[in-house]
């Protein structure tokens, strides 16, 4: 069945507010076996909205709606719906006495403009909204199914999750749900791993294979329809052996985590300590790496040595090192290296790890924005620097070095 989501109010179209209703929308609605083709947003206005539900009448089995149910004149969900099916609105009589009552337990005169709340249009099922006063609506009329739900989310998802949730279940009959598993790689561009896996994503049927991209990672999501989760296991995880056979050295997590928490699970369970050094990256490893709960158990701490007077100071690296005719400066493969192993040796850790670097907007010592260093300093093992060509504005340069080093960190952990 194929569903569209469509999202009513002029204050989403002037983004007062997030659509956050969509993204849960759309996630119930896989979870039912329902696959959601379109999401449209439209303002408080009779004839667009008419129109988007001609549209999506066009397309779609099941148009679900959020927003336009509450008392006021730009409401119109309910009476454009219902002028369109042909039918009238009634009063749901249950909707209206608990309307009723709540405002006489509160002492409250109630306008007459509330009594819009308890409208539900002819021949639907009403849906009871238990955390606010607008009653939801589920109609099937001439093969297409309506569903009309709040739009303030703390009134949508438990309507949804409740009597939505089992209209729906009533109208599709036995349907097999959507699987997913959300593998997630490091050390690889988006474009560098969709080329990888053109052999596999131009062959898809099922699962389907679907790539998309956050800064400094990459996520493949693997989904298929099953009747129940070992059926969609065993299927996954044929597609992800051959991922895995193209790809692997990338792939770091078959969840849905963000670098920094697979490299404290790693050193959790090697009983590592992690110390680092940043300069370019200006705490920025040691606030990812801290945003990981528990994180205080394998991070002992770090460093900003931003100047090359801190260097000199809180890491006992020669100014004759960092500046002065002929000194390989502080935006250099040896800085870095001293850099890592300064702070391991400081901190007693397992690990060292270092960032140097230009972030721009100019250039530094002469050196091209972008250029970074990242050292990596293991105890019982020489030190490594990984030299990076970063592109993009000064906040990406710096985000991107940082990802680059939990990837080196994440390498180095597994080769151990």
């Amino acid at each position: 069945m194929k569903a569209e989501i469509i999202a009513v109010g002029t204050e989403l179209l002037l983004g007062q507010i997030v659509n956050t209703n969509a993204q849960f929308l759309s996630q119930k609605l896989a979870g039912l076996g329902v696959d959601v083709y379109f999401q449209t947003v439209v303002g408080d206005n009779a004839g667009r909205l008419r129109e988007a539900i001609e549209i999506g009448r066009s397309r779609a089995d099941l148009l679900v709606f959020t927003g336009g149910l509450g008392p006021t004149q730009d409401d119109l969900t309910k009476d454009v719906l219902a002028e369109y099916l042909n039918r009238n609105l009634l009063i749901h009589e249950p909707s209206m006495a608990q309307i009723e009552h709540m405002f006489s337990s509160r002492g409250i005169h109630m306008v007459e403009s509330n009594r819009r709340q308890a409208l539900m249009i002819e021949g639907g099922e009403p849906l009871e909204n238990t955390t606010g006063l607008a009653v939801g609506n589920g109609l099937s009329v001439d093969g297409t199914l309506y569903l009309l739900l709040p739009g303030p989310p703390r009134e949508m998802k438990p309507m949804m999750d409740g009597a939505g949730e089992a209209w729906l279940r009533a109208e599709l009959g036995a349907a097999d749900p959507l699987y997913s598993r959300i593998l997630k790689f490091a050390g690889i561009g988006e474009s560098n791993l969709e080329a990888k896996l053109i052999p596999l994503i131009d062959g898809q049927i099922d699962p389907t294979i679907a790539p998309y991209a956050k800064e400094g990672e990459v996520s493949i999501r693997v989904s298929t329809k099953a009747g129940s989760a070992i059926d969609a296991d065993q299927k996954i995880d044929e597609t992800v052996a051959k991922i895995k056979a193209l790809v692997g050295e990338f792939l770091y997590a078959q969840e849905d985590i963000p670098l920094e928490e697979e490299v404290i699970h790693l050193l959790r369970a090697s009983r590592r300590k992690l110390a680092s050094a940043e300069s370019i990256s200006g705490g920025l490893l040691a606030e990812l790496i801290t945003n990981v709960p528990g994180s205080s158990g394998e991070y002992v701490g770090g460093v900003v040595t931003y100047t090359n007077i801190m260097k000199h100071h809180l890491l006992s690296i020669p100014l004759t090192q960092l500046e002065g005719e002929g000194a390989p400066g502080a935006i250099s493969d040896s800085t870095a290296a001293i850099m890592a192993e300064r702070v391991r040796e400081l901190s007693d850790a397992d690990f060292g790890v270092s960032l140097t670097g230009v972030a721009g907007p100019a250039e530094s010592e002469g050196k091209p924005v972008g250029l970074v260093y990242v050292g990596i300093s293991q105890r019982g093992r020489a030190t490594e620097v990984f030299t990076l060509n970063l592109s993009g504005g000064r906040s990406m340069i710096r985000l991107r070095a940082v990802k680059s080093a939990l990837y080196r960190l994440w390498l180095a952990l597994n080769r151990e």
